[in-house]
């Protein structure tokens, strides 16, 4: 009976770790303002716990990195990210729409930092040359296609990523397209989003993982 405090600590702790929801309101260097399971926003420093289990890694202009059990996950301004109670692997991240309608998101590309337009008439993830390069991406061994381009016909290669990540969203071997000419973002095409469960609420879109 010496042990029930001890253990009820711990789960309770292993609870609040799994079921966190993280909003980020608010990034300067070092710093960031973030909403936990809708409380009242709170500024914490490179460095600081959030939640047991949770910690603040980095902040800055490409978001809040945080460290939740080990595993490290980049939180773009405006973005939420939920993690589902009971070990639950159906992560989803709530998306907001910028100006002009647009869901624009920061995630990752085989491990390295992109930005991302999410864009559900685009067949596959899609991106220019230039961000492939930079991600070393060796897409001229893929598949060679054409594209329309403004430009005329422009060739285009076909591969499989090893890993995209949009909060705490993580789908492994994606198809995707990279274009020589034509393109200067990255398009987060239904090669991703149909492994998803995609969620319109006004101004928001909430992307769920389905498998």
């Amino acid at each position: 009976m010496k042990r029930l405090p001890a253990l009820a600590l711990l789960l309770a702790s292993a609870s609040a770790a799994q079921a966190a929801d993280v909003g980020v309101v608010g990034l300067f260097p070092n710093k960031a303002v973030l909403v936990i399971d809708g409380a009242a926003p709170k500024t914490y420093t490179v460095g600081a716990t959030i939640a047991p289990g949770m910690k603040l890694i980095a902040a800055g202009d490409g978001g809040a990195t945080i460290e939740v059990n080990g595993r490290r996950q980049t939180i773009a301004l405006g973005e939420h990210v939920s993690r589902q109670s009971g070990g639950s692997d159906r992560a989803s991240v709530t998306l907001p729409a910028d100006s002009r309608g647009h869901f624009m998101v920061q995630g990752q590309i085989n491990g390295g930092s992109v930005r991302m337009l999410v864009d559900t008439g685009a067949t596959l993830v899609a991106m220019p040359a230039s961000e492939a390069r930079r991600l070393n991406i060796d897409y001229k061994r893929g598949r060679t296609g054409f594209v329309n381009t403004a430009n005329g016909v422009a060739p285009a290669y076909m591969v499989r990523l090893d890993r995209v990540k949009v909060g705490d969203i993580e789908i492994h071997q994606v198809d995707a397209m990279v274009q020589e000419q034509g393109l200067d973002i990255i398009l987060l095409g239904m090669s991703f989003l149909n492994r998803t469960e995609m969620r319109r609420d006004g101004q928001q879109m909430v992307l769920t993982k389905r498998f």
